[in-house]
């Protein structure tokens, strides 16, 4: 048995203890009438895109009182009349809703591609402001942490039983085995400072088990994804800002998440440990023994047991802080960095096969309207080929002869007509002079072949006449080569014969030079194109290594950066401006005549003087906008804020095709890429929480907000709340008493302490000051019915019954319920406890245990 068996607790492995972030969100409801600031309604009117025409025919149709001058002026220019918050932080919600209802119905009756764009853009517009108007900004985020720590081995369930009788003696054969095999996690830690490292755990183990089912859980519930500093967030709810009604409903909360949380780890380890898994690597041994075993008693039976052995873990649940939150929606989170992916859909566009799309009939020598040449070198241009020139004129060729005279009838041939290769005979232009022998003989003259009568007079000059004309027989048309023309002569004398032969090129040599023409255009536009098609692959490869190729941790900073930016555009509205005109006056005016050092981000150079090339007015502007900078980084945790992704269709519908099909090998910025929206929550740094509500609402930039503004009264309530220890919650188990950690301090008084005039130390009588050290900051509580608690200094330790503190403010009674005196703990307050058991390989043996005592 273990040595603690006997009631001592079991040793606790503190150095061996894991430690998990978590927070509880607790949005706060306030009471009374709806507030706006003008923000979330600028946002929405920005969003719509309204035109002058249909800011006029909406005024026709809504009787709601709003700002129609300015909504007209600003729809008319919109980059030089913006639309003031204050003026519509004066405009009735509902009615700018109704103002996007009724836009939404004028755009949708449009039939065109535009009118659905613009419905579309509406549609989302007013998701958005349904949204935004729902939810109050101002909540809470607790910060905990879940603790579990090794607590010792225990006996787990009964595995195997051997019963022996009275001095039986058996032989029991043992086959001892050893199997590994394990499932793996890998696990990516993002240091926010320079280091990415990746670790390996075995999913067994119960700290792993229980992160992995608070991100299963937190997904699950969110039905999102969520980034951030504490990405474990449970969620609670708060009807009024009463602090403490507050902190305890969402301490339940978080107690029953946690508890929850571990038991379906536990089990899962549990699980795990029985189930056979599958992996790569699996390493084993067995060996096989024979024991003879022997009851010694004569009467008595003994039975031999094997129990499992399990590990006790020891689980705390921490609250360690509280934050003022601000919350907000905002669209497109991803939108800036979404262009390189356009760009890239671009570029992956334009890659395919190869098409010409220039036909033979495109290949013409004539030139067409706005060309200074033929069509077909304009062609030859466009795709940098070499081509053929077409087949030009050829001169006429001539044949000009004397026929011999003939008293009687004879054929003579003329010389050919030699018509050069692809080219043939367009027209043969003949002509004649002749006349008869004497008497009175006529000549006849017939051309053999041709239509044409014959010639039959005493004398006479002929032509020309196209012998290749159709209506005179077509004679030679088209022929080419050798072409000899014969004549059929009677009685001739001084007979003169001349052909002349029109030439032009052939049908199948223009083909021919037609093909050659495109030919050399197709392999030239292949060419490029492949040239081109290859410089597009090698950008598209070089753009998608560069946004694939990123290291975690620069992916993490490069969303948060977006998150900022677009919590601050949708949040202080369109003329809240990240760099004003005048900062950026004093940035041009610092490069001089270099306006290209402007865009590489090199401004304020200096000269050999060491002057910055401003003045002093516009050095002052520009030292203002850095101290705005400075102050929206700090009063924020933008390490911290917590992020919840929506799907893409709460973008604009035009966009949901690309959007939904953005890929990207890491899951969380794949998941940021496709959001159409996305719920932002800020955390507000503690001591910042009254200055952040005033910038927020309003106060930098118009008139301060009241006292009583509810936001700024809930601001300064969390950040005092912060201070203090959590009284009031609950124990997590009803037999404990005891909410502090073992480095807190903590005793009683059992007096009545008044606080002294003019705010003098109080000696305030105690159980024992033993821990209490000059200078130390406590608490002084009071559980009666006001829930009084201050903080106070201890001045100076008289002796062991006695505390010295600074001044109280308050009247405290401790003589029937003693209030506590507690220095606070470091670590935060212990708001549950409880144990869970997760298997080991050990086996433990003992021999007839009691059946009472068998699990």
């Amino acid at each position: 048995m273990p040595p603690w068996s006997g009631g001592a607790q079991p040793p606790v492995l503190g150095h061996a203890a894991r430690s998990i972030p978590k927070a509880t969100l607790v949005p706060v409801k306030v009471d009374g009438p709806p507030r706006s600031s003008g923000f979330v309604e600028h946002a929405y009117l920005r969003r719509l895109g309204l035109r002058p025409d249909e800011v006029a025919a909406l005024r026709g149709r809504l009787t709601a009182e709003l700002p129609w001058e300015l909504l007209a002026a600003s729809a008319a220019d919109p980059g030089d009349r913006p639309l003031r918050a204050a003026v519509l932080a004066a405009a009735h919600g509902p009615a700018l809703r109704a103002l996007g209802g009724e836009l939404e119905g004028l755009r949708r009756a449009d039939a065109t591609a535009e009118g659905r764009a613009r419905a579309g853009r509406a549609a989302a517009a007013n998701a958005a402001y349904d949204h935004n108007a729902a939810v109050e900004p101002i909540g809470m985020l607790n910060l905990e942490r879940l603790e579990m720590a090794p607590a010792g081995i225990e006996r787990g369930e009964l595995v195997a039983t051997v019963p022996l009788a009275p001095l039986e003696e058996t032989a029991v054969t043992q086959k001892e085995w050893s199997v590994t095999s394990k499932e793996f996690s890998s696990i990516v830690t993002d240091s926010l400072e320079n280091v990415s490292e990746t670790g390996v755990t075995d999913n067994t183990e119960l700290a792993q088990s229980t992160t992995n089912q608070l991100q299963h859980s937190n997904q699950f519930n969110v039905t999102g994804t969520v980034s951030g500093g504490i990405s474990l967030i449970s969620g609670s709810a708060s009807s009024g800002m009463t602090s403490q009604s507050a902190d305890s409903q969402s301490a339940t909360d978080s107690r029953k998440h946690a508890t929850a949380i571990t038991q379906k780890a536990s089990a899962r380890t549990k699980q795990e440990h029985k189930v056979t898994i599958t992996t790569t690597t699996v390493t084993g041994s067995s060996e096989t023994t024979t024991r003879t075993l022997r009851n010694a008693s004569p009467t008595d039976a003994v039975r031999i047991d094997y129990f499992s052995m399990m590990r006790k873990w020891r689980v705390r649940l921490y609250r360690s802080g509280l934050r003022l939150t601000y919350d907000l929606a905002i669209p497109e989170p991803a939108g800036a960095l979404r262009q390189s992916y356009a760009e890239l859909a671009s570029l992956e566009a334009r890659l395919g096969p190869f098409r010409f799309d220039v036909p033979h009939s495109d290949i013409t020598e004539k030139v067409r309207a706005g060309e200074n040449q033929a069509h077909y070198l304009v062609l030859a241009e466009r795709y940098g080929a070499a081509v053929p020139l077409a087949p030009g004129p050829h001169p006429d060729i001539h044949v000009n002869v004397t026929a011999p005279n003939n008293d009687g009838a004879a054929i003579f041939d003329a010389p050919p007509l030699n018509v050069p290769d692809r080219y043939w005979i367009k027209n043969l232009q003949f002509r004649f002079t002749s006349e008869s022998r004497t008497g009175d003989y006529n000549y006849n003259l017939k051309v053999l072949g041709s239509s044409i009568p014959e010639w039959n007079e005493p004398f006479g000059t002929h032509g020309p006449v196209d012998l290749a004309d159709p209506v005179n027989g077509a004679l030679l048309a088209h022929a080419s080569g050798p072409c000899t023309v014969s004549f059929h002569l009677v009685n001739n004398r001084q007979t003169w014969l001349s052909l002349t032969a029109v030439v032009e090129p052939t049908d199948e040599a223009r083909r021919q030079w037609q093909n050659d023409v495109w030919a050399a255009l197709f392999n030239a536009a292949q060419t490029k194109y492949y040239a081109e098609q290859q410089d597009l692959a090698a950008r598209a490869a070089a753009l998608r290594e560069r946004l694939n190729g990123v290291d975690t941790l620069t992916l993490r900073r490069e969303e948060s950066d977006e998150i900022m930016k677009g919590v601050l555009r949708f949040l202080l509205g369109a003329d809240y401006h990240l760099m004003p005109s005048e900062v950026v006056d004093a940035f041009k005016a610092s490069v001089g005549n270099d306006p290209d050092r402007l865009g590489r981000g090199a401004g304020f150079p200096g000269d050999d003087t060491g002057s910055l090339g401003t003045s002093s007015a516009a050095w002052a502007a520009v030292l203002g906008h850095e101290a705005e900078v400075a102050f929206v980084n700090q009063a924020i945790e933008w390490e911290n804020v917590v992020t919840f992704l929506y799907s893409y269709f709460w973008d604009a519908p035009a966009a949901w095709p690309f959007v939904s099909r953005i890929s990207h090998p890491d899951a969380n910025r794949q998941a940021f890429l496709r959001a159409g929206s996305a719920r932002v929550v800020l955390t507000v740094r503690k001591g910042w929480e009254e200055a952040w509500v005033r910038f927020a609402e309003g106060g930098f930039r118009g008139a301060p907000l009241p006292a009583d503004h509810p936001y700024l009264t809930i601001a300064r309530e969390i950040a005092a709340y912060d201070d203090r220890n959590y009284p009031g919650i609950p124990p997590a188990n009803p037999g404990s008493s005891s909410l502090l950690l073992e480095d807190e301090v903590v005793t009683t008084c059992a007096a009545v302490v008044q606080p002294a005039a003019g705010g003098a130390p109080v000696l305030v009588p105690v159980a024992s000051s033993e821990g209490f050290d000059p200078g130390t900051v406590v608490v002084v509580d009071e559980y009666d019915d006001r829930r009084i608690q201050e903080n106070a200094t201890v001045v100076r330790v008289p002796d062991d019954g006695h505390l010295l503190l600074s001044g109280l403010a308050h009247r405290h009674d401790g003589s029937l319920t003693p209030f506590p005196v507690r220095r606070p703990g470091h670590r935060g307050t212990l708001i549950a406890k409880w144990n869970e058991y997760t298997p080991t390989s050990g086996t433990d043996i003992a021999v007839s245990s009691p059946l009472k005592d068998i699990a």
